[in-house]
């Protein structure tokens, strides 16, 4: 792919899969419905691939989310690339076996000898009143795990090239895709984003912001507010949850010297709480303020509409917090 076009994140991420198994006959796909009897899985992203690649590429799975990653990990043993889906990043705790003591193991158990380049679609995210049990960002769990790379783009370029990073990588991938980012459109270049290296989506000067997935759009909206103040943040997209670019926060933090973590997970023990101690750890005595975290109150995503856009941080909070810090 070499011209530029305007998708949405269904489409970006549909199109990788496509140009992957395309470049690469061991590219496979499996997870519930992910077939187009099924219409291409509940969202549609993999519409059309079994039509073109065949079922014996893409197979739909019975309703057995240990059974889709335990085929997964024996595939790639076996010399293969695939892609497997658990529907909602909530039922990723069924397999939570699979993935954590085989998929991110094996390498380290084997001497190097046996990799398992596997990748694992989830989606997740607030904001459809789908309750406690299919909403919720557990990102934390697997950046614990030792042998996992996770990954959550914002928007559809970089989810298009981090996919194609992650297929291509030798080491099992957890790809988080934001439920209500998944028809935002923005322009796709087709090329690959390397994993672990965040991106400064805006540059400024006073805060720095540091988010992914849906958080970053929320911060850009907190930055055309807080413009009107004369107030300046420079938004980090994280990109790679795990393995994150340390020196790309560590840099704009320093630039600027004030922080926010920004993340849509409970605030409590998440991945905020590990970057804000690296920052306040290699920059101490360098910050003008004490690095901040903001994230979901610590509570089951709520049903009720009203709590549930409690629940979230907002464009409006992350405003609220940075004006805070500058006139502390």
């Amino acid at each position: 792919m070499t011209e530029i076009k305007q998708l949405n994140l269904i489409q970006a991420i549909n199109l990788a899969l496509n140009d992957a198994m395309e470049a690469d006959p061991k590219v496979i796909l499996l997870g519930e419905e992910v077939g187009d009897k099924e219409e291409g899985g509940v969202m549609g992203v993999t519409k059309g691939l079994s039509t073109k690649f065949g079922t014996g590429r893409v197979k739909s799975t019975p309703i057995s989310e240990q059974a889709i990653i335990g085929a997964a990990i024996g595939a790639s043993v076996g010399g293969y690339r695939p892609v497997a889906e658990i529907m909602l990043m909530n039922f990723m705790a069924v397999p939570m076996d699979m993935i954590v003591n085989h998929a991110a193991k094996l390498r380290f158990m084997s001497g190097g000898q046996t990799s398992v380049p596997i990748v694992i679609r989830t989606m997740t995210g607030a904001g459809f009143s789908t309750g406690g049990q299919h909403s919720d960002y557990t990102e934390a769990w697997f950046a614990h795990t030792p042998g996992l790379k996770v990954v959550a783009p914002s928007n559809p370029d970089d989810a298009y090239g981090l996919m194609r990073s992650a297929i291509e990588d030798n080491d099992p991938v957890i790809f988080i895709e934001n439920l209500p980012s998944y028809w935002t459109p923005g322009p796709v270049t087709g090329q690959h984003v390397p994993i672990g290296k965040a991106k400064v989506a805006l540059e400024g000067t006073d805060i720095t912001i540091v988010a992914h997935s849906r958080m970053v759009t929320e911060a850009l909206a907190a930055a055309k507010t807080l413009a009107k103040d004369g107030i300046s943040l420079e938004i980090v997209d994280l990109r790679t949850i795990s393995p994150w670019d340390r020196a790309t926060v560590l840099a704009s933090a320093e630039k600027t010297g004030r922080a926010i973590i920004v993340h849509e997970a409970v605030k409590q023990f998440g991945i905020g709480a590990e970057i804000a101690s690296v920052i306040s750890e290699e920059l101490w005595g360098r910050l003008k303020a004490p690095v901040k975290r903001l994230g979901g109150a610590f509570s089951p995503v709520p049903f009720s509409k009203p709590l549930e856009n409690a629940f979230v941080p907002t464009a409006a909070d992350i405003a609220a917090t940075a004006r805070a810090i500058v006139a502390a």
